[in-house]
C-alpha cells in the first residue's frame, strides 16, 4: 500500500512522459486508419517524431553519464 501511495507523489521524466504520449499517438492513428488514412499517416509522422525526440534525450543522458564517469 505504501508503494501505490509513493506512485502517485513520484514526477514523471521527460522519457516516461514521451513514452505515454508515443502510446497515445499509436493508438489515435490506429483508431483513424479505420475512418481516414491520409489523417491516420498524419498521426503515425506524428509518433515517429516522438521516438526520434526519445532516443535524442536517451542519448544526451548516456553521454552525460560517460563524462560524469570520466571525470
Amino acid at each position: 500500500m505504501f508503494k501505490q501511495i509513493l506512485k502517485i507523489f513520484k514526477s514523471k521524466t521527460p522519457i516516461e512522459k514521451l513514452e505515454k504520449k508515443y502510446k497515445k499517438t499509436l493508438a489515435e492513428a490506429f483508431e483513424l486508419s479505420k475512418i481516414s488514412r491520409t489523417a491516420s499517416d498524419a498521426k503515425y509522422a506524428e509518433a515517429v517524431t516522438i521516438v526520434n525526440e526519445i532516443e535524442s534525450l536517451k542519448k544526451m543522458l548516456t553521454n552525460e553519464k560517460n563524462k560524469s564517469a570520466c571525470l
